[in-house]
């Protein structure tokens, strides 16, 4: 666990530049080659059916990957300020994510050391630096220590300090929470990339305002609400009528960074000359989308940042917790019109288009009707993708 400061009211900018940005998002941006230059290879790659619709193959990503590995559980910002805690179910694993009175995030196991009753549940944010189970009002410091419990005297030999709840190894680095699943299993926070939090620390994501949430449940395998923020080959396709006509039909620059993936695009009014532009707002002619190993999904706009959590539950469903961040809460109306428009829209391209896909690709799988799914150049991230997942479930 590491502290992190708490968000306070800053005025920063509405957006950003490109001098904002670390070096290797620079260097990355100033790569992408003008749209009539762009070289589209054709590959060959394919995968096995069974790996998005077969129980075994979802047992082992269970057991080698989500339960071995640390995972991205949620962002900084929703619990910023020190005495924040939420209830987090996303994984099947009921947890306890907070901020104690010093500024540093835990993750609990969400169970009571008394009879294992949740201390919080639903979605909402708590405040304030004790945590009461509503069974027998056993209280806990948001640092996970046993305060009281009620009427102590007819417990023989309670020890309150070795009934502090169950603390899962975390760690908390450029915006995001990670934590193992798995309390006993050796501690592995090897997708937490240096790079990959600095450069989330140059969008400033750890103290972004959390302007929406939402959260989506899906009939589809974990992997197949993935592929789409991998491959531009939908974008206009599936987006045809709506964010289609904005990106260009070429690859993306694409780096890896430790497990993780960057990936980032210029759109359809891209050149490279617009990056010399004083003052210019870099997310309004380039897009960066990144896949946090394995399964946390980052995307930014011109005036907010998508960021999501694709967590499986079973082989054919998966929780999304979607979160839209922008750089400072709305302070006049056009700026709230103009965020709850962007809200809106996303919500409707993501879980009305992407989502979409992804569930009728999952029925359609199901069908038996092919036995291998196959890749264009314009999908070559996702075998790259595949092969960093089967390093890891080959450990």
């Amino acid at each position: 666990m590491n502290a992190t400061a708490a968000a306070s009211p800053v005025q920063r900018p509405l957006f950003q530049t490109i001098d904002m940005l670390t070096a290797s998002q620079q260097r990355a941006i100033r790569a992408i080659a003008p749209h009539d230059q762009a070289h589209v290879p054709a590959i060959e790659a394919r995968r096995p059916v069974a790996m998005f619709t077969g129980d075994a193959f979802f047992q082992l990503e269970q057991e080698r990957l989500f339960r071995r590995q640390a995972v991205p559980i949620t962002i900084s910002a929703r619990i910023a300020e020190p005495g924040s805690s939420v209830a987090h179910d996303g994984y099947g694993v009921p947890l306890l994510v907070t901020r104690d009175k010093d500024g540093a995030a835990h993750v609990f196991l969400n169970a009571c050391t008394h009879k294992g009753a949740k201390l919080l549940d639903g979605c909402e944010v708590a405040k304030g630096n004790r945590l009461t189970c509503p069974y027998h009002a056993w209280t806990f410091g948001t640092d996970g220590k046993l305060i009281g419990a009620a009427r102590p005297e007819t417990f023989v030999n309670l020890d309150k300090g070795a009934r502090g709840l169950a603390e899962l190894p975390s760690r908390e680095a450029g915006g995001i929470i990670w934590a193992m699943l798995d309390r006993h299993a050796e501690p592995d926070f090897s997708g937490v990339d240096e790079q990959l939090a600095a450069d989330f620390a140059a969008f400033e994501l750890p103290d972004l305002h959390v302007y929406g949430h939402k959260q989506f449940h899906l009939n589809a395998n974990w992997k197949l609400v993935l592929e789409p923020f991998l491959e531009g080959y939908h974008v206009q396709r599936l987006h045809a009528r709506t964010v289609g006509p904005l990106f260009a039909d070429v690859p993306n620059v694409v780096d890896r960074l430790g497990l993780n993936i960057r990936q980032i695009s210029g759109k359809m009014q891209f050149t490279p000359d617009c990056l010399d532009i004083p003052g210019e707002n870099i997310h309004a002619s380039v897009t960066h989308a990144y896949n946090v190993f394995p399964n946390c999904v980052i995307v930014t706009s011109p005036y907010y940042i998508s960021v999501m959590f694709l967590m499986p539950t079973a082989p054919d469903k998966t929780t999304v917790d979607y979160f839209m961040l922008t750089r400072r809460p709305p302070d006049n109306p056009k700026g709230a019109e103009l965020y709850r428009k962007s809200y809106e829209m996303i919500i409707g391209v993501f879980g009305g288009e992407d989502f979409y896909a992804a569930e009728i690709s999952h029925a359609g799988l199901r069908t038996g009707a092919i036995d291998e799914v196959v890749y264009s150049g314009l999908e070559a991230t996702i075998p790259l993708y595949y092969d960093i997942l089967d390093g890891v479930l080959e450990k």
